[in-house]
C-alpha cells in the first residue's frame, strides 16, 4: 500500500519591513516560530524559505507588529 500525504504543510511569515532591515517571523503549523532580521532583499527571503521550508505551503503578512499579523 503506497502512503500518499493528505495535507500539506503550511508555513506563515509576517514581515516587518523597513529601509534597512526587515524583521521576519516564521512560524509553522506544527511550532510556534522563529524571529530574525534580514537585508531588505525579497531574493534573500525567497531562499531562506527554499532552503529550510521547501515543501510548505507559503502565507506572507506584510507589515506585522507586536500585535500579531
Amino acid at each position: 500500500m503506497k502512503l500518499e500525504p493528505t495535507a500539506q504543510p503550511k508555513l506563515y511569515i509576517g514581515i516587518d519591513i523597513h529601509k534597512r532591515s526587515w524583521k521576519v517571523h516564521c512560524a509553522t503549523d506544527l511550532f510556534g516560530g522563529k524571529s530574525f532580521a534580514m537585508p531588505p532583499k525579497p531574493e534573500v527571503l525567497y531562499e531562506y524559505v527554499a532552503k529550510h521550508f521547501p515543501d510548505h505551503q507559503v502565507t506572507t503578512a506584510y507589515e506585522a507588529g507586536c500585535c500579531g499579523y
